[in-house]
């Protein structure tokens, strides 16, 4: 029977790894996940039935019942289950050595496995469940995020010490009685630093992905922060170009009136009035940095042929950073434009929403199809997952920083497929934004 407890201990420990570690969603079809669990049982059972934990079924089990479950490539999902099945199988072993060093106080000779082997996978899925919530969870990075040469250096530097662990647990038994509480801080001293390297290595993993993610981040600030500074430098010199000529209108103007030609006055004020409007800012939000992006983004979609309407305005400035509102409407407002334009009728709304306690900001964009997703977050759609997304990842991002709430959705209004985003920033936190 402890042959099924464990064929079940060790499944469920792979979900939990390749459903929070991964982030992969199981398949859709009952069938399969029908079938992957009886994979596992049929496993145990055949284990129960001749008394044996024969790594052939232990490795076919554990690839077969991983790919029948997990929704993802079968070539990915066979490298992914045995890459776990080897893993696992190096930290339970640090487990089960523990548990015989504490409980039966060694001895390998006439072993045979007992309860205290469930023990040892508890202690096991303790120490993936401490990687998830210390590391992954608090940091938002995942497994499936790592440099594929963490991955390698965890395998790799966990069967060093696999075969260091052979020669310390036979020394351990054959001289801890000779050599008493020396040889147990020998045997602890190891563990730990067999376990400290996993959480060394994951940790550095982490940190150079934090570091890709803030240099993404900046990068996608200092570009749209040019591409709106080339936007008003070209303003710039369009307004020093009118006021150098701004002498000859005048000139032109004073010899029609001379000919008392009134109309040829009007029609040229007009010109020059309308002129003069292109230099004007057309959208007045209340906020001088929402005004400038929100311009810019106008400018733009008229260039591409984007029907651009802002609704709604602020009574007074927010206090959002410059860098977090660029960071936040670039992304919002970039990502609509890139969307829209792939429609027969692209448009893109911005709504400016007040109340006493918050503010809300709301953009919708047409859209190609509606995409449906049970998450209400959006993956990306282009086909460089690993260069793109950041947009999705840094507007996230800003709303949690302000103790912000947001909500993405794809709807149909009016037989047409609209994107929309919304989001809600309370105003008596914003100033206190959290620390990333």
């Amino acid at each position: 029977m402890v042959y099924l407890v464990d064929n079940i201990s060790n499944y469920l420990i792979y979900l939990f790894i390749i459903f929070y570690g991964f982030r992969l969603s199981p398949r859709k079809n009952r069938l399969f996940l029908v079938a992957s669990v009886l994979v596992m049982l049929f496993a145990g059972a055949y284990n129960v039935f001749f008394d044996t934990n024969s790594p052939i079924v232990y490795l076919f089990w554990s690839v077969l019942s991983i790919s029948l479950f997990f929704d993802d490539g079968l070539g990915h999902l066979l490298a992914l289950s045995a890459a776990i099945m080897y893993f696992t199988g190096i930290v339970d072993t640090f487990s089960v050595m523990l548990i015989q060093i504490i409980l039966i106080g060694g001895g390998i000779d006439g072993t045979k496995i007992r309860w205290w082997m469930e023990t040892a996978y508890l202690i096991s899925f303790l120490v993936y469940f401490l990687v998830y919530w210390k590391l992954f969870k608090k940091n938002n990075v995942y497994l499936c995020d790592i440099k594929l040469k963490y991955k390698l250096a965890l395998l790799i530097q966990e069967s060093i010490f696999q075969m260091f662990y052979n020669f310390v647990f036979v020394s351990f038994d054959e001289n801890h009685e000779m050599y008493g509480f020396d040889a147990y801080i020998l045997f602890f001293i190891s563990i730990v630093g067999a376990m400290y390297s996993i959480f060394l290595i994951l940790g550095l993993a982490i940190k150079s992905i934090l570091s890709d993610r803030q240099n993404e981040e900046l990068k996608s600030f200092l570009y749209m922060q040019k591409q709106q500074y080339d936007y008003q430098l070209q303003q710039s010199v369009a307004v020093r170009q009118f006021k150098h000529d701004l002498v000859n209108h005048i000139g032109v103007l004073r010899e029609l009136t001379n000919q008392k030609k009134t109309e040829e006055v009007k029609e040229y004020i007009d010109t020059i009035w309308n002129i003069q409007n292109e230099f004007d800012l057309k959208i007045h939000t209340g906020d001088t940095l929402f005004d400038v992006i929100l311009n810019y983004y106008l400018y733009l979609a008229e260039k591409e042929k984007i029907e651009f309407a802002v609704s709604g305005k602020l009574t007074e400035k927010t206090s959002l950073k410059m860098f977090d509102i660029t960071t936040l409407m670039g992304n919002i407002l970039q990502n609509a434009v890139e969307a829209a334009i792939q429609t027969a009728a692209p448009k893109i709304r911005v709504e400016l929403i007040e109340h006493k306690k918050e503010f809300f900001i709301i953009v919708s964009n047409s859209m190609a199809k509606k995409i449906n997703t049970p998450k209400g977050f959006f993956i990306t759609s282009k086909t460089d997952t690993v260069n793109h997304g950041f947009g999705l990842k840094n507007i996230a991002a800003i709303v949690q920083k302000y103790y912000g709430e947001y909500y993405m959705e794809s709807v149909v209004e009016n037989g047409e497929t609209m994107f929309k985003i919304s989001i809600a920033l309370p105003r008596e936190v914003i100033g206190k934004e959290k620390k990333r």
